[in-house]
């Protein structure tokens, strides 16, 4: 496994575990990008959560803010994730830089994945593959689908949805280049997030 492929997606709420672990798991030197998926706070304690955790990151991971590309473009991250019922890729690009990262959920279609790299997103997230605690999900991924995007696509795939040390090869094998976790990191019965990230060896 490539050091780089792991996506962290943040806890539903932030607590003392999270600023506690964070500098650990970016220490590791194994996360590309962590994403800041807080939809339950006001747009200004969003802001205030973002430019805590910024200072935490210090640029050694690619920022990614879910849904708020104007925040994201506000706070200098380095890109935004948006989902099919969010802003379209053309609206984000006019909002954020053109340097930035812009990330697309794609659930399970081949027909979205096509349309976002058609308008030049910079990852596709397809899922979920497994069953997970972070979401309620309707879409069901399968490693086929990953075997046709490395087949027929450019644009590097992010695989998501329950993903964790018993399972998480499988996605890479079938050619997702990046993994997401949550649930998985944050909400482990069994390891703490230092030791849940070492099991995706």
């Amino acid at each position: 496994m490539n050091k780089k492929n792991i996506y962290l997606i943040t806890p539903n709420t932030l607590n003392n575990n999270f600023f506690t672990y964070l500098p650990k798991l970016i220490k590791t030197k194994r996360i590309a990008f962590l994403q800041i998926r807080l939809k339950s706070l006001s747009k200004k304690k969003l802001i205030q959560s973002i430019t805590k955790i910024k200072k935490i990151v210090n640029n050694k991971v690619k920022l990614i803010i879910n849904d708020f590309p104007e925040i994201a473009a506000k706070l200098n991250c380095d890109g935004c994730h948006i989902g099919q019922k969010d802003l379209s890729i053309q609206q984000t690009k006019q909002i954020m830089k053109s340097n930035k990262i812009i990330g697309v959920t794609c659930h399970n279609s081949k027909e979205l994945a096509l349309s976002a790299e058609k308008y030049g997103a910079s990852y596709l997230a397809f899922g979920s593959f497994f069953k997970t605690k972070t979401k309620k999900t309707k879409f069901k991924a399968n490693p086929k689908l990953l075997q046709w995007a490395h087949k027929n696509l450019k644009t590097p795939v992010v695989a998501i949805g329950g993903i964790n040390e018993e399972n998480y090869k499988l996605l890479l094998q079938n050619g997702a280049k990046y993994i997401a976790c949550s649930s998985y990191i944050w909400r482990n019965s069994k390891y703490n997030p230092l030791k849940a990230l070492n099991q995706l060896k």
